[in-house]
């Protein structure tokens, strides 16, 4: 998971680039970057840390230019922190191409020993980013009329990627003295959005991943952009789109309406706030079904993706909704942190308890997933510490089971609590009195109910079945054993650890 903002404005887009990427910093914490175009000129500044430390004000000031892109990539373990793994990445033969990337593929030592063998590619790091980067160099080669590129060299090359690049991919790439190229993967699993501000001087073209980058930057959302399909704005602001690929499926990763996206972004037409809302109305069904609902006495949410589903559980079962827990707004992600001792200690450092709220009580916790349970056996301890009588657990998605391939860090095997766990297991595990999980049916209908037209999902790490049909066992055994092995050649995917952790037979 990453964030990635693309802009062809009418004013110098440095301002324009910073500002969308705080907004977006949920996405990634690890690195950020950004390049302007200025001509046929690029201008980078990248390296590791948040966006607000990465950026000086001489940094800004180098980023001249009315077009640019920018990524804030997220930590995983295994990753390296090493500043030339950080977003965007550049090639300059044929064309000058700088190119910033959110998900993963998964046939990346395919398509690295076809750049050697074939294409005379060098790649420079273990990215898979990089790897995209140059097989959308050579379609611009091989498409290219001479040493000049047209809209039709331009939307070729693109359906050559697809035909080539497997597995999951939101791009930004600017191209030098034409302008800017998005596209997203025939299933359109990693969001993107296009916005437009319609100025004096002509339009402003926005491209991100999420559409709150477009609203706090007073961009007009025109629409999602397609699976499979490219936009280009070129150096004139005429925007441009093509649908690139044979047979596209918008099969969006539902793990975003879950956790990862910003609750006011509306992704391929759903508002993932009233999605989490009827999450929380789902789940309270179930949760009614399983515990005696006058036995418990509040309701309290584990801050902060897991609010509207709580509050509208609360609501839905007449029992009270309370804060029972205040965020420490500076600790990162545990989600996303390396290394389970690291994690295990910044739980109690990233939040701390409203006692009053516990204390005799019958506490039902409500958490938008679990994934290692390291931070959820940590909270329930803090609750019966706090004085709760009783600590039930509910989850506002299913059990995660599998690995996401597709650019979300999950655990190994060994770390993932759902596995060959049942929901009775799960809950000893992490000393909850009764744990409750989100059926899959009614997490999919929480999100089809706001639009129909979405008829298929990845949801790979909840039921294990991967949208691209290229994800063997034998990939994931591979993933797996060289996660285990201590990351030997580990591969960033996306700007993300490919060592994605778990093994297929997890569903045996």
């Amino acid at each position: 998971m990453c964030g990635i903002l693309g802009v062809v404005a009418t004013t110098p887009v440095n301002q324009l680039l910073y500002d969308g990427l705080m907004v977006l910093q949920h996405r990634g914490q690890d690195a950020s970057g950004i390049a302007t175009g200025e001509g046929d000129a690029f201008h980078i500044h990248k390296d590791s840390g948040l966006v607000r430390d990465v950026f000086r004000t001489r940094n800004m000031r180098a980023l001249t230019g009315n077009m640019g892109i920018g990524h804030c990539r997220y930590p995983t373990a295994g990753s390296s922190s090493d500043s030339a793994m950080s977003q965007p990445f550049y090639v300059n033969s044929p064309f000058g191409l700088v190119l910033a990337h959110n998900g993963n593929l998964t046939n990346t030592e395919q398509l690295q020993e076809e750049m050697f063998r074939l294409d005379q590619r060098h790649i420079n790091t273990n990215s898979d980013s990089e790897v995209l980067l140059n097989v959308l160099a050579h379609e611009l080669q091989a498409s290219a009329k001479g040493f000049q590129l047209d809209l039709d060299s331009i939307f070729s090359a693109v359906a050559g990627v697809h035909r080539r690049c497997k597995g999951a991919y939101a791009v930004v790439v600017l191209i030098a003295g034409y302008g800017l190229l998005a596209f997203r993967d025939p299933f359109g699993i990693r969001p993107l959005v296009v916005g437009v501000s319609e100025t004096p001087e002509g339009n402003d073209y926005l491209v991100a991943s999420e559409s709150v980058a477009l609203d706090t930057l007073g961009f007009r959302v025109l629409r999602d952009v397609e699976p499979g399909e490219a936009i280009f704005i070129d150096m004139s602001h005429h925007l441009h789109h093509r649908q690139c690929a044979q047979n596209p499926v918008l099969s969006p990763c539902i793990f975003e309406y879950v956790y990862l996206a910003r609750p006011d972004s509306v992704i391929d037409g759903v508002s993932v706030y009233e999605t989490r809302l009827r999450m929380g109305e789902y789940l309270a069904d179930k949760v009614a079904r399983l515990i005696t609902v006058k036995e418990i006495d509040v309701v309290i949410p584990i801050p902060d993706s897991s609010r509207p589903s709580a509050m509208q559980l609360a609501q839905r079962l007449g029992i009270p909704y309370r804060e029972g827990f205040v965020k420490n707004r500076y600790i990162g992600r545990t989600f996303i942190m390396p290394g389970q001792a690291t994690r295990k200690k910044s739980v109690r450092q990233k939040l701390n308890t409203v006692s009053q709220e516990f204390k005799g009580k019958r506490v039902l916790l409500v958490d938008d997933s679990i994934v290692r349970g390291t931070t959820s056996r940590e909270i329930v301890d803090m609750a019966r510490a706090s004085g709760a009588l009783k600590v039930y657990f509910a989850s506002a998605s299913p059990p995660v089971r599998f690995p996401n391939v597709y650019g979300i860090d999950m655990p190994t095997r060994s770390e993932l609590i759902a596995t060959n766990r049942t929901d009775e297991e799960i809950a000893i595990e992490i000393g909850a009195d009764a744990l409750v999980y989100q059926d899959l049916d009614a997490l999919i209908a929480s999100v089809r109910e706001l639009n129909p037209k979405l008829n298929s999902f990845d949801c790979s790490c909840f039921d294990g079945s991967y949208v691209t049909g290229d994800v063997t066992s034998d990939y994931l055994d591979s993933i797996e054993h060289s996660r285990e092995g201590g990351f030997p050649g580990a591969r960033l995917q996306g700007g993300v650890s490919r060592q994605l952790r778990l093994n297929l037979k997890a569903a045996d």
